[in-house]
């Protein structure tokens, strides 16, 4: 049986990469991803947002496609096939939301076809406007002002992730027993 890495293998990895991006004078964030990707497709032409020099990017388009290989494998060639152990309070949480458990890391009730509704689509759609809009808003993603902005000691990046942080609380205490 394959034993998960410990936790703080993630922590080091993040450090070494925010030190080496330091090194380089870089910063770290996806969301600057999408930016290069419109640029790369011509979207610079119409938009002086989109109009910048892509080719100084392609670092950060190389970490996101690592990103997601690195995903797949862990998903595939070092994935246990044990049950994701879950706190039985989060299991009780999301009963009261009713949603059934079912021992995988994206529920086959929310993450399937058959979840597919007009519902769910309408939510994932506003959603995702709403987390483009703020990621835009905000002048950087969570993982930009998290990781890379605090390390820098950006005061604009510790107010952004405040913000997130008490959004996602009111989301998931206020708005989220309402949706469901």
């Amino acid at each position: 049986m394959k034993q998960p890495w410990p936790w703080y293998t993630s922590g080091l990895a993040i450090a070494a990469i925010m030190v080496t991006l330091l090194y380089f004078g870089r910063s770290f964030g996806f969301s600057s991803n999408l930016r290069t990707m419109c640029t790369i497709a011509g979207a610079g032409k119409r938009t002086p947002f989109f109009d910048l020099d892509w080719r100084t990017q392609k670092w950060n388009l190389l970490f996101l496609a690592g990103s997601v290989i690195g995903g797949v494998i862990s998903s595939t060639l070092l994935n246990s096939g044990q049950p994701l152990q879950l706190a039985l309070a989060t299991i009780k949480d999301l009963s009261a939301l009713g949603i059934h458990f079912d021992g995988q890391l994206n529920p086959s009730q929310l993450f399937s076809l058959q979840a597919l509704s007009v519902k769910n689509v309408l939510l994932m759609l506003a959603g995702g406007v709403l987390v483009g809009f703020g990621s835009r808003y905000a002048g950087g993603c969570t993982s930009g002002h998290a990781i890379s902005g605090l390390s820098n000691l950006q005061l604009p990046s510790l107010v952004a992730v405040i913000g997130f942080f008490a959004g996602g609380l009111v989301m998931t205490h206020l708005l989220l027993p309402l949706i469901f």
